[in-house]
């Protein structure tokens, strides 16, 4: 939803950078860059547990007619 607040990617930097500083940004940088590449694997094991957060069913109408 649009609330009516627009940001651009340079601001929003700009921004970070303020708050942060260059040496935690760079740090943060460095941690990225140092941080291994995942699995499949383990990425299929993301992508499951974001679409359905805490085991949640995948719609309310289903979840519904169960407990009926």
């Amino acid at each position: 939803p649009d609330r009516g607040c627009r940001v651009s990617a340079a601001d929003l930097a700009e921004q970070w950078r303020e708050l942060l500083g260059d040496d935690v940004i760079a740090e943060i940088h460095e941690r990225v860059q140092a941080t291994p590449e995942l699995s499949p694997e383990a990425i299929d094991d993301l992508r499951r547990v974001l679409a359905m957060p805490a085991g949640r069913r995948a719609s309310r109408a289903s979840a519904a007619a169960d407990a009926a």
